[in-house]
Protein backbone atom coordinates (compact mmCIF):
# COMPACT_ATOMS: atom_id res chain seq x y z
CA UNK A 1 0.00 0.00 0.00
CA UNK A 2 1.40 3.73 -0.84
CA UNK A 3 0.46 6.70 1.48
CA UNK A 4 -0.84 9.65 -0.09
CA UNK A 5 -0.10 12.08 3.37
CA UNK A 6 -0.09 11.99 7.09
CA UNK A 7 -1.72 14.47 8.99
CA UNK A 8 -0.63 14.96 12.59
CA UNK A 9 -3.54 17.38 15.07
CA UNK A 10 -1.74 19.99 17.12
CA UNK A 11 -3.45 22.90 19.63
CA UNK A 12 -1.16 25.79 18.66
CA UNK A 13 -3.19 26.90 15.48
CA UNK A 14 0.24 25.35 13.63
CA UNK A 15 2.88 26.95 15.08
CA UNK A 16 4.69 24.17 15.96
CA UNK A 17 5.52 23.39 11.97
CA UNK A 18 7.80 26.24 12.79
CA UNK A 19 10.49 23.82 13.89
CA UNK A 20 9.65 21.34 10.78
CA UNK A 21 10.64 24.48 8.82
CA UNK A 22 13.85 25.54 11.19
CA UNK A 23 14.90 22.20 10.29
CA UNK A 24 15.30 22.45 6.74
CA UNK A 25 11.68 21.19 5.21
CA UNK A 26 10.61 23.77 2.75
CA UNK A 27 6.88 24.50 3.37
CA UNK A 28 3.88 23.83 0.42
CA UNK A 29 0.68 25.47 0.44
CA UNK A 30 -1.90 25.62 3.01
CA UNK A 31 -5.85 25.46 2.77
CA UNK A 32 -8.85 26.08 5.02
CA UNK A 33 -11.00 22.33 4.86
CA UNK A 34 -14.50 24.40 4.55
CA UNK A 35 -17.64 22.96 6.92
CA UNK A 36 -14.69 20.69 8.29
CA UNK A 37 -13.70 23.42 11.06
CA UNK A 38 -9.64 22.12 10.29
CA UNK A 39 -6.90 23.98 8.57
CA UNK A 40 -3.44 22.83 7.89
CA UNK A 41 0.46 23.53 7.01
CA UNK A 42 2.06 21.35 4.35
CA UNK A 43 5.31 19.69 3.52
CA UNK A 44 5.66 17.46 -0.01
CA UNK A 45 8.29 15.15 -0.55
CA UNK A 46 8.03 13.05 -3.74
CA UNK A 47 5.33 11.00 -2.91
CA UNK A 48 3.82 12.16 0.14
CA UNK A 49 2.89 14.82 2.46
CA UNK A 50 2.96 15.58 5.85
CA UNK A 51 0.31 17.62 7.25
CA UNK A 52 0.43 19.52 10.40
CA UNK A 53 -3.79 20.25 11.43
CA UNK A 54 -5.89 22.29 13.87
CA UNK A 55 -8.78 23.25 14.54
CA UNK A 56 -10.38 26.90 13.29
CA UNK A 57 -14.12 26.12 13.88
CA UNK A 58 -15.36 24.11 17.03
CA UNK A 59 -18.44 24.34 15.72
CA UNK A 60 -17.93 23.27 12.11
CA UNK A 61 -15.86 19.79 13.78
CA UNK A 62 -18.45 18.85 15.74
CA UNK A 63 -21.47 19.62 13.64
CA UNK A 64 -23.68 16.76 12.75
CA UNK A 65 -21.97 16.50 9.29
CA UNK A 66 -18.57 15.61 11.40
CA UNK A 67 -19.42 13.85 14.30
CA UNK A 68 -20.23 10.33 12.05
CA UNK A 69 -16.64 10.69 11.27
CA UNK A 70 -15.20 10.62 14.53
CA UNK A 71 -12.45 13.52 13.67
CA UNK A 72 -13.39 15.91 16.32
CA UNK A 73 -11.90 13.42 18.75
CA UNK A 74 -8.76 12.89 17.34
CA UNK A 75 -8.29 16.86 17.20
CA UNK A 76 -8.44 16.88 20.76
CA UNK A 77 -5.04 16.94 21.85
CA UNK A 78 -5.21 16.55 25.30
CA UNK A 79 -7.27 13.01 25.15
CA UNK A 80 -4.84 10.36 26.14
CA UNK A 81 -7.58 7.75 24.47
CA UNK A 82 -7.24 8.84 21.19
CA UNK A 83 -4.50 9.27 18.79
CA UNK A 84 -4.15 12.48 16.68
CA UNK A 85 -2.38 11.02 13.82
CA UNK A 86 -4.54 10.49 10.39
CA UNK A 87 -3.40 7.97 7.47
CA UNK A 88 -4.43 8.51 3.67
CA UNK A 89 -3.39 5.39 1.96
CA UNK A 90 -3.62 5.83 -1.36
CA UNK A 91 -6.73 4.72 -3.54
CA UNK A 92 -6.07 1.48 -5.64
CA UNK A 93 -7.56 -2.07 -6.19
CA UNK A 94 -5.29 -3.55 -3.58
CA UNK A 95 -7.03 -1.31 -0.63
CA UNK A 96 -10.59 -2.55 -1.53
CA UNK A 97 -10.77 -4.84 1.16
CA UNK A 98 -9.33 -2.47 4.31
CA UNK A 99 -11.99 0.21 2.99
CA UNK A 100 -14.74 -2.51 2.15
CA UNK A 101 -17.27 -1.28 5.65
CA UNK A 102 -15.38 2.16 5.37
CA UNK A 103 -17.92 5.29 6.52
CA UNK A 104 -18.26 7.15 3.44
CA UNK A 105 -18.07 11.01 4.18
CA UNK A 106 -19.19 13.77 1.94
CA UNK A 107 -16.90 16.96 2.42
CA UNK A 108 -18.56 20.51 1.67
CA UNK A 109 -15.44 21.16 -0.22
CA UNK A 110 -15.64 18.41 -2.72
CA UNK A 111 -18.22 18.19 -5.27
CA UNK A 112 -21.49 16.15 -4.46
CA UNK A 113 -20.59 12.39 -5.67
CA UNK A 114 -17.07 12.05 -4.18
CA UNK A 115 -16.92 10.99 -0.98
CA UNK A 116 -13.76 10.30 1.56
CA UNK A 117 -14.03 6.75 3.08
CA UNK A 118 -12.93 6.44 6.54
CA UNK A 119 -12.09 3.76 9.25
CA UNK A 120 -12.64 6.17 12.20
CA UNK A 121 -11.13 3.14 14.60
CA UNK A 122 -13.01 4.69 17.45
CA UNK A 123 -12.92 1.27 19.57
CA UNK A 124 -9.65 1.36 19.20
CA UNK A 125 -8.62 5.25 19.24
CA UNK A 126 -4.94 4.52 19.74
CA UNK A 127 -5.23 3.43 15.90
CA UNK A 128 -4.74 6.24 12.98
CA UNK A 129 -7.68 7.77 12.23
CA UNK A 130 -7.05 5.94 8.40
CA UNK A 131 -9.08 6.98 5.18
CA UNK A 132 -8.55 7.08 1.42
CA UNK A 133 -9.38 9.98 -0.83
CA UNK A 134 -11.95 9.01 -3.91
CA UNK A 135 -9.54 9.74 -6.64
CA UNK A 136 -7.49 6.68 -7.99
CA UNK A 137 -3.91 6.43 -7.60
CA UNK A 138 -0.92 8.44 -6.72
CA UNK A 139 -1.68 11.98 -7.10
CA UNK A 140 1.74 14.27 -8.37
CA UNK A 141 2.09 17.75 -6.76
CA UNK A 142 4.11 19.19 -9.57
CA UNK A 143 3.95 22.87 -7.92
CA UNK A 144 4.22 22.40 -4.99
CA UNK A 145 8.08 22.84 -3.60
CA UNK A 146 9.51 19.17 -2.86
CA UNK A 147 13.20 20.02 -2.51
CA UNK A 148 14.64 20.16 1.29
CA UNK A 149 17.35 20.40 3.00
CA UNK A 150 19.83 16.99 3.74
CA UNK A 151 18.11 16.37 0.22
CA UNK A 152 15.34 14.14 2.04
CA UNK A 153 13.02 13.56 -1.21
CA UNK A 154 11.58 9.94 -0.57
CA UNK A 155 9.37 8.54 2.06
CA UNK A 156 10.28 4.79 2.21
CA UNK A 157 9.08 3.12 5.78
CA UNK A 158 6.20 4.48 8.21
CA UNK A 159 5.96 3.39 11.65
CA UNK A 160 3.17 3.84 14.01
CA UNK A 161 3.79 3.47 17.81
CA UNK A 162 0.69 2.25 19.42
CA UNK A 163 0.24 1.88 22.97
CA UNK A 164 -2.33 -1.11 22.74
CA UNK A 165 -0.67 -2.93 19.67
CA UNK A 166 -1.96 -6.85 18.87
CA UNK A 167 -0.81 -7.85 15.81
CA UNK A 168 -4.15 -10.23 15.78
CA UNK A 169 -6.19 -7.10 15.39
CA UNK A 170 -8.30 -6.98 11.76
CA UNK A 171 -7.02 -3.71 10.81
CA UNK A 172 -3.44 -4.54 11.59
CA UNK A 173 -3.38 -7.53 10.03
CA UNK A 174 -4.12 -5.96 6.40
CA UNK A 175 -1.22 -4.08 7.11
CA UNK A 176 1.20 -7.41 7.63
CA UNK A 177 4.14 -8.02 5.06
CA UNK A 178 3.90 -4.38 4.05
CA UNK A 179 6.96 -2.80 3.29
CA UNK A 180 5.80 0.88 3.98
CA UNK A 181 3.93 0.78 6.49
CA UNK A 182 4.71 -0.96 9.99
CA UNK A 183 2.58 -0.36 13.58
CA UNK A 184 4.64 -1.40 17.06
CA UNK A 185 4.15 -1.25 20.41
CA UNK A 186 5.00 2.09 21.90
CA UNK A 187 4.54 3.61 25.82
CA UNK A 188 2.62 6.98 23.70
CA UNK A 189 1.21 7.30 20.09
CA UNK A 190 4.04 7.96 18.35
CA UNK A 191 5.35 8.63 14.32
CA UNK A 192 7.94 7.29 12.57
CA UNK A 193 9.02 8.57 9.38
CA UNK A 194 12.18 6.81 7.33
CA UNK A 195 12.93 8.93 4.31
CA UNK A 196 15.77 7.62 1.49
CA UNK A 197 15.87 4.19 3.42
CA UNK A 198 17.74 6.19 5.91
CA UNK A 199 20.85 6.64 3.77
CA UNK A 200 22.44 9.00 5.81
CA UNK A 201 21.92 7.20 9.33
CA UNK A 202 20.87 10.36 11.28
CA UNK A 203 17.69 10.66 13.23
CA UNK A 204 15.53 14.28 14.07
CA UNK A 205 13.30 14.02 16.63
CA UNK A 206 10.38 16.44 17.28
CA UNK A 207 8.65 15.68 20.83
CA UNK A 208 6.10 18.49 20.31
CA UNK A 209 4.28 16.17 17.82
CA UNK A 210 5.84 12.65 18.95
CA UNK A 211 7.43 12.30 15.59
CA UNK A 212 11.00 11.19 14.32
CA UNK A 213 12.13 11.80 10.99
CA UNK A 214 14.90 9.46 9.93
CA UNK A 215 17.47 10.20 6.69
Amino acid sequence: MDIDHIFIFTDDNGKIADELVLFGLTEGSSRVHVGQGTTNRKFYFDNFFLEILWVHSEAEIKSDLMKPTGLWQRADTNSANFSPLGLCIVNTDETESLFENAYKYQPAYFPIGLNIEILTNEKKPNLPWTFRLPFKGQKKNETEPSEHKYGLKKLTNVEFGIKDYNEEDEFIEQFIGKEKIKFTLSETNSLTLTFDDHKNRLTKEFDKLNLKVKY
